[in-house]
């Protein structure tokens, strides 16, 4: 039974000099602030101190569906198993070469991908640009044959298992492969037409849209979908949209990558005078062949592709790894996170699968202490809802990061409470605004938050925090952000 208690108030105003209440007392704070938490919500909750010393625990082993907090798990083991982070990424460029065409003296152009999760086609691009290949091919011949994108250094896993059909088609579920471009998403515009008319759209032209919505009176209130057909170009529009309503912007994910960046490369060649005779297409490994060192003749490919890494036309030089890790971690970047875990798999085991990256990291965790009952992981990005962490598992991770060479800047890499990344308008004017640094993560119904901060006192504090089961409609934001903000003052 507990045998103090001491009132939340009491603990928000008290000095920093303050002696820290005892271990019970802040347990009691804790549950009480929980306590008014939407009902049916499942935390878990770990609080140590620099020593180790528990300060707080709520349910620390049992499981969660972390969300977003998987991405510490997965950049954490691209910094542990991955060479040269924040060095320019030697292995990752993107290529672009000739090879011999059905006509005689006019090549087709391939596309070769590394798993490059930043090349960019922006018109204002300026490193890591898709444009810069485009020049080599225009530089070297003006009739090409067919464009090939080559997505054979990964496996053809486009998407893993455990995430919600309602999210394929969306940027936060673009497919993956090791040929990307624009982190595999384009945006769709709409803008209200005529009353009783559908809204006028502005389509990238790589997809197509069944236009299906109707505006409305203006101070109505419209809500626009789209819905996808996996696997294709194909997208439908519905719902309403207010006269008076100011642009929407919806965010599309490709289903096809090696396809899409052929297509665009192919478009840049005829802006520049080159002309493209032959089709369009893009090529992956079947996953049946991720072990086979002949996949490439057993799935049909040309022999003279494997010459890719002898005589590349060019090459792109991406940034460092690193560089994606704050896009990852600061930006909660799915994309970015699930080639990341297939850059491990393609360095630690030669295959760059799915399955190979996550027992690539399995390994590292229980190397390093992890309890293996704390954790399994179906993805690399949270998006899976196959996932789950114990609080004890993040924060046995958080602690072992601290002891790292790279710890600092994987920690810099965490969005900043009030300041940046998802976490720019949490805690703004608290004690916690600049001081907290966590992942913030949520999915279906699921919150997750797992970092560190300075108390009152001085003291650093680790933390991992889990909500679990969040009744639809409902938030169990302000009771984490409660809890966090009590212990602050406490410590």
């Amino acid at each position: 039974m507990l045998r103090y208690f001491a009132p939340l108030a009491l603990l928000l105003a008290a000095p920093a000099s303050a002696q820290t209440p005892p271990p019970i007392a802040q347990q009691q704070v804790v549950e009480a602030e929980l306590a008014k938490a939407p009902k049916g919500t499942r935390f878990g909750l770990l609080v140590v101190d620099d020593a180790g010393t528990e300060v707080v625990a709520i349910n620390p082993d049992q499981r969660f569906i972390p969300a977003s907090n998987t991405k510490m798990f997965t950049t954490a083991a691209a910094y542990a198993l991955l060479p040269g982070m924040d060095q320019p990424d030697l292995e990752g460029g993107t290529r672009v070469l000739l090879e011999p065409g059905k006509r005689k003296g006019v090549a087709n152009v391939v596309l070769v991908g590394r798993g490059d999760a930043r090349m960019s086609a922006a018109p204002d691009c300026k490193v890591d640009c898709l444009a810069t290949l485009a020049d080599a091919v225009a530089a070297k011949t003006k009739v090409v044959g067919a464009v090939v994108g080559d997505a054979t250094w990964f496996p053809d896993q486009r998407w893993s298992p455990g995430m919600s059909w309602n999210n394929f088609g969306s940027n936060d579920a673009t497919a993956m492969s090791a040929l990307s471009l624009d982190s595999n998403e384009l945006t769709v515009r709409a803008t209200p037409g005529p009353l009783g008319k559908p809204p006028l759209l502005v389509v990238p032209p790589y997809v197509t849209i069944e236009n299906r919505a109707v505006t409305i009176p203006a101070g109505g209130k419209g809500r626009l979908v789209l819905e996808h057909t996996v696997n294709s170009r194909a997208y439908r529009l519905y719902g309403e949209i207010a006269a008076d309503a100011g642009e929407w912007r919806d965010r599309i994910g490709i289903d096809d990558p090696a396809h899409f960046a052929a297509w665009t490369l192919a478009g840049m060649l005829k802006a520049r005078g080159v002309k493209v005779t032959g089709t369009v297409r893009g090529s992956y490994r079947p996953v049946e062949l991720v072990d086979d060192p002949d996949y490439r003749e057993k799935a049909g490919i040309a022999a003279a592709w494997d010459q890719v890494d002898a005589a590349p036309l060019a090459t792109l030089q991406p940034p460092p790894l690193a560089a994606s890790v704050v896009v990852i971690n600061k930006d909660s970047n799915n994309h970015n996170a699930e080639m990341l875990l297939r850059r491990v798999a393609r360095h630690d085991s030669g295959s760059g699968s799915l399955d190979d990256g996550l027992a690539d990291q399995r390994d590292l965790f229980e190397k390093i202490g992890i309890p293996r009952a704390g954790f399994d992981f179906s993805d690399g990005s949270g998006m899976s809802t196959y996932n789950r962490v114990s609080p004890r598992a993040g924060v046995t991770l958080l602690r072992w990061i601290d002891g790292q060479p790279w710890g600092k800047a994987w920690y810099a890499s965490l969005p900043i409470a009030g300041v940046d990344g998802t976490l720019k308008r949490r805690f703004t004017g608290t004690p916690l605004a600049g001081n907290l640094t966590a992942k913030t993560g949520f999915i279906n119904a699921s919150n997750g938050l797992s970092g560190t901060f300075r108390a009152a006192s001085g003291k650093r504090l680790t933390f991992s925090f889990f909500a679990n089961d969040v009744p639809n409609g409902s938030s169990a934001i302000p009771a984490m952000e409660a809890v966090l903000l009590a212990l602050y003052a406490a410590n």
